[in-house]
């Protein structure tokens, strides 16, 4: 089996915030079609909507929907990255732990209430 593309898809109840969203974070464009949307990056499909009316955002960490699944995004600059996630709707679910060394993280919510991770490495401090 040759596998051409491989293609998360999330549900959504606003096909428009979660597309768009998504296509703001990677850097890419939305096709629309009907009931679903692909999120393009460099003529590829990576990310897929699809339109789910009823959808329930998960409550994570300690609600009772559970999360199904969520990106870890690792970046060079968290600050940065930090500000253009905020200002295409994230919002921030779980603080950065503060490591002074290896990795930390920041959890988020995209608009469908979908939790992912911007990661990075923290430089040693001298």
């Amino acid at each position: 089996m040759r596998i051409k593309f491989q293609v998360v898809t999330f549900d959504a109840a606003d096909l428009g915030a979660e597309s768009h969203f998504w296509a703001g974070v990677l850097g890419g464009t939305v096709e629309e079609d009907g009931d679903w949307h692909m999120v393009m990056v460099g003529g590829e499909p990576k990310i897929g909507v699809q339109l789910a009316p009823g959808h329930t955002p998960p409550t994570w960490p300690d609600g009772p929907v559970q999360q199904q699944i969520h990106f870890d995004l690792w970046v060079e600059d968290f600050a940065e990255a930090h500000e253009q996630v905020m200002s295409l709707g994230a919002t921030v679910l779980k603080p950065a732990r503060g490591a002074t060394s290896g990795d930390d993280f920041q959890v988020y919510a995209d608009p469908a209430g979908h939790p992912f991770c911007l990661c990075w490495l923290v430089a040693e401090q001298n």
